[in-house]
Order: structure tokens, then sequence, then C-alpha cells
């Protein structure tokens, strides 16, 4: 007798940009002062548009970043958590009704990788959802009237290898000779010119790499043989 179970569900990737409401905390941050990018790096949504949020907001004065933040109702209270020449690294409890988690992202059960960026007000999520969840997701955007563009979907789709700020920082990298041997920069005075923190840079560069090698290491392989044993 078979066992009753479901079907194998193939999971894809979906690649796509948003633009957040204007009653969205991000939205109304990067909105405000559109040349900054605020990164995502994780978080924690709750109901009702409530939630965490480990932020880093770089590209301006942090005294701006304190007058934008403090005058956001939907943010409850924030904590600095490290300060550096245009940014900050900081950890904010939005209330409710703050946008959080939009509600069609909620409904359809799709979770955006970390770290996520936004600009502007648009913000670019990378999501792994089956086609079900995917068309259900779309179909709740539209419902919702929420502008949106989808710039890859499959299990081979057009991603982007890197992020915009992760291809920014891979090319400062190279540029600067971080990868040349010996280095000419450290790692310390990279992250000076990029203005973000040596612990984040550390794990942006990690991230890089790590996103490099998963998406070459077969043609290395096929290239690089390995020597037959006697």
């Amino acid at each position: 007798m078979k066992e009753k179970g479901r079907g194998s569900v193939s999971a894809q990737r979906l690649l796509i940009q948003i633009r957040l409401p204007k009653e969205h905390w991000a939205g109304i941050v990067t909105r405000e002062h559109p040349h900054l990018v605020l990164r995502v790096v994780e978080h924690m949504p709750l109901p009702k548009g409530q939630g965490s949020v480990l932020v880093e907001i770089v590209g301006i004065d942090s005294n701006i970043i304190r007058e934008t933040l403090n005058v956001i109702d939907s943010i409850d209270e924030y904590t600095i958590l490290e300060e550096f020449d245009t940014g900050v690294e900081a950890l904010l409890h939005i209330g409710k009704g703050g946008g959080g988690f939009l509600r069609p992202l909620m409904e359809s059960e799709a979770v955006p990788k970390t770290p996520f960026e936004v600009r502007d007000g648009w913000v670019e999520w990378d999501l792994i959802v089956d086609q079900s969840h995917a068309r259900l997701l779309v179909s709740k955007l539209k419902e919702e009237n929420i502008t949106h563009r989808i710039l890859g979907f499959g299990h081979t789709a057009n991603h982007r290898l890197l992020t915009v700020r992760q291809r920014e920082v891979f090319d400062r990298a190279v540029l600067e000779g971080y990868y040349e041997t010996p280095r000419r920069i450290t790692l310390t005075n990279l992250a000076g010119l990029l203005s973000v923190s040596k612990s984040t840079l550390c794990e942006m560069i990690h991230l890089i790499e790590k996103h490099i090698i998963e998406e070459f290491a077969d043609s290395i392989r096929h290239q690089s043989p390995k020597e037959e044993s006697h």
C-alpha cells in the first residue's frame, strides 16, 4: 500500500524589485535621502508590520541618520551599535503598521535572503519559492497595487551573481589591490574607503567569495582535474 504524501515541489529562484509603500519605514528613510544605502543584515518579522531589524545605513552623516529615525513614528526605538564616518549600524524596533514584511510576502510564505538593500524606496529581494508561491506573491502585489519588477525566475534564471552593493565592494577591492599578493590595502583601510565597519566588510567579502566559488566551482574542477592515482 502506497503512503499518502505530497509530491515533490521544485523550488526556484525569484529575483524581484519592489517599490515600498509610502508608509513603510525603510521607504521613508531612503526616499528622504535617495543617495544613501540601507542594508538589512538580519530581520525578525512579526504580525501587523512589526518586527526587529539589524541595519546598516551608509552614505550620510550619522547625526542626520539619527534625526531621520527620530521622526519616523513607526520606529518605536533604536540602538546605534556602531558608528563610522558616513553611516551607522543600528538595531531598530518597528511598531505596528511600520511596514516590516509586506503582507503579500507573509501571505505567500516568501522569505527574502539577507542581506538585502533598499535604495530610494526600492528594495531588491532574492527569494527561493516554488511556482505556486511565486504566482501567489505576484498576485498579492497586484491586488495591493504595489509596483514591482521581476528580474529573473527559474532554476537557472538570469540572476545576478552579486548584488549592486556587493559588485561595488568587489570592484573597489580589486581596484585597491586587496586581492594582490602582497595586498596593497588592508581590510581596515578598505572598510574606511567603503564607509562600513571592518566586521561588516569581512562578512560581505566572505559572501562575495562564496557566491563566486559556488558559481564557478564546477568549471574550476573541470579545468583542473585531479592527478590520477596509480
